[in-house]
Formats: structure tokens, C-alpha cells, sequence
């Protein structure tokens, strides 16, 4: 199979731009232009650049940065588990703390709410509390 970069993207569902931004990034291997059939000097991708950009943007769903994906594919290369895992575990510690944020901020944002409802007087709760933040 070789797709043109932008049959890349859209398999994956990213933009041509981000393909390119990931190259550059060393996340993606830059192909070599085909000598096959297709504009002379076109890139042509394989199913391993599909899935590797796949991997790319589920791993960034998942919240790893950029960074942190290159590390992910070197572990993969050298098939290091213990560390990938590791990795996993820290990436937990952060998603769960961000959740106890936002539990926080809702709480908070529907005391606001039920208090702004609590009477038309006087200035609105919701509204002097991010004022004073």
C-alpha cells in the first residue's frame, strides 16, 4: 500500500499540516519520493507510518505529550515494558489528579449557581467570585 500524505492524514484523521509537524518532530520517518508510477519526486507512505500516527494521536487522547510519545516509540523500539508501564502509571497519577481538579471546580461551580439562584439581589455570586480569583 502507498498512500500520498494526504491519503495519510485523512486515514488518521489529522490534517496534512500535522503529518508534517510530526516529521519534523522525528515522530513519523520522513519517506523517500517514489520512483513508482505518481508524480515524479511524491512521497509515498506505508501501513507502518498509518499505524505509527494512529499510536501518535491516541497516545496524545490518552495525554502524553510529544515528548513523551517519542519516549514511548523508542520503548517500543527496544521493547522495554517495565519502563512503557511506568510511563503508564505516572500518566494515571496525572489523569487522576486532574479529575479531582475538575471535581473540585464543579463542586464549586454549582454552589456558585445555586447561590445565584438564591435571589435577584445584590451582585451575582458567580460573577464576583471569578473577579476575585
Amino acid at each position: 500500500m502507498a498512500l500520498t500524505i494526504s491519503e495519510l492524514a485523512k486515514g488518521a484523521g489529522v490534517g496534512v499540516e500535522t503529518v508534517r509537524f510530526y516529521q519534523r518532530r522525528g515522530l513519523l520517518a520522513d519517506p523517500k519520493p517514489s520512483r513508482f508510477g505518481g508524480a515524479r519526486g511524491r512521497r509515498h507512505y506505508g501501513e507502518g507510518e498509518l499505524r505509527r500516527l494512529r499510536f501518535i494521536r491516541a497516545a496524545q487522547r490518552a495525554g502524553f505529550t510529544l515528548d513523551e510519545i517519542a519516549r514511548l516509540l523508542e520503548l517500543d523500539r527496544v521493547d522495554d515494558r517495565p519502563a512503557a508501564r511506568e510511563m503508564a502509571h505516572e500518566r494515571v497519577a496525572a489523569l487522576d489528579a486532574k479529575i479531582a481538579d475538575l471535581q473540585q471546580a464543579r463542586a464549586s461551580l454549582t454552589r456558585l449557581a445555586k447561590a445565584c439562584a438564591g435571589g435577584p439581589e445584590g451582585p451575582c455570586p458567580i460573577l464576583e467570585a471569578f473577579a476575585d480569583s
